[in-house]
């Protein structure tokens, strides 16, 4: 590790095939905490290249727990989180609505690290216990439309580090790779990311991999469309500014997508969301992401058909049944 630390020290990159190589060694246990902490700062401190990122998500696929459930063609709905905003848990009640309306999900899903609340602490927390066993997995998405993913079953680096990315407390390249690396790789995604940079990378790892895709970023940092700013919108179909209103929404202030101060909370805000029993701004920013992955499934449709879908799966409570069938299947 000391040749990788003075490489990175002295401001250079690694080719695709040396960060595949490091990240490796890291999830192998080659190096110790305090080696891993001082690698993964000094990517806090600089930005990563495409080449990095490759290799990176090449290690993490390479050596994780993949499981076949293209049986559905299911489709990813996840962020990056690192955004730093506290948000209530925006993309997996998305999730929710999108298997609500009759969307086959396979959400990928870890806890939080630099948030209160990330979508395995709320879930963990709701009851749903984490599944790596492949029928039991397609069981939950033949019955209730979605699975979940918990990425550090799936991902024995994700354990490696998990304590030490707890400990920095602030979003790491591990948030760029958690989309990216999918243990089901889906050929369908939607993805929020917490700059527009980062935005470019997925853009072009997905294009090489004929995936069908819709890559959001809120032009007020936001890793997801928050109703609180226009959205910069990344599809097959080229790049979008995409308003608020074009969802037949007003803008919403910041302070009205408040995720809490505890899981607790996170999952109280998350259970009176998936009830029916959302503020507006709540359900409309949940109805905006539910729209646009619909959109992102099915190309064709337009958005207000996908908005109708969203809103009968969130108010005829679809989105809940989905949720209490994927809890009681264990």
């Amino acid at each position: 590790m000391r040749d990788v630390l003075e490489h990175l020290y002295q401001h250079k990159t690694f080719t695709k095939s040396e960060a595949k190589a490091v990240l490796t060694s890291i999830a192998t246990g080659v190096y110790d905490s305090n080696q891993i902490a001082s690698f993964v700062t000094t990517f806090i401190m600089r930005n990563i290249t495409l080449d990095e990122l490759s290799g990176f998500r090449e290690a993490l696929i390479s050596l994780s727990h993949t499981v076949d459930l293209s049986f559905c063609n299911p489709m990813d709905v996840c962020g990056t989180g690192g955004d730093g905003k506290n948000t209530f848990n925006i993309s997996t009640l998305t999730s929710f609505v999108v298997a609500g309306a009759g969307i086959a999900v396979a959400k990928h899903g870890n806890y939080g690290v630099s948030s209160i609340s990330g979508s395995s602490n709320v879930l963990e927390f709701l009851g749903v216990q984490f599944q790596t066993n492949e029928v039991l997995l397609k069981k939950q998405l033949e019955e209730a439309n979605i699975c979940f993913l918990h990425a550090p079953l799936f991902h024995p680096a994700l354990q490696v580090v998990a304590p030490i990315r707890k400990a920095l407390g602030v979003k790491t390249f591990f948030n760029m790779l958690g989309p990216l690396v999918n243990p089901a790789q889906p050929k369908v995604q939607m993805t929020g990311v917490f700059n527009p940079e980062l935005a470019r990378m997925y853009q072009y790892l997905f294009q090489q991999e004929d995936v069908q895709y819709c890559i959001v970023h809120a032009l007020d940092g936001y890793d997801e469309i928050t109703l609180t700013a226009n959205t910069k919108l990344f599809n097959n179909q080229g790049e979008h500014i995409i308003k608020p209103e074009q969802f037949g929404f007003d803008p919403c202030l910041p302070a009205t997508l408040y995720g809490g101060n505890t899981v607790s909370e996170a999952a109280h805000i998350f259970m009176n969301i998936i009830e029916g029993n959302g503020t507006v701004a709540q359900n409309q920013v949940v109805l905006a992401n539910a729209a646009t992955a619909i959109k992102t499934y099915y190309p064709s449709k337009s958005y207000e058909e996908a908005m109708a879908m969203a809103t009968a799966s969130l108010f005829g409570l679809k989105a809940k049944k989905a949720f209490t069938t994927l809890r009681a299947i264990q």
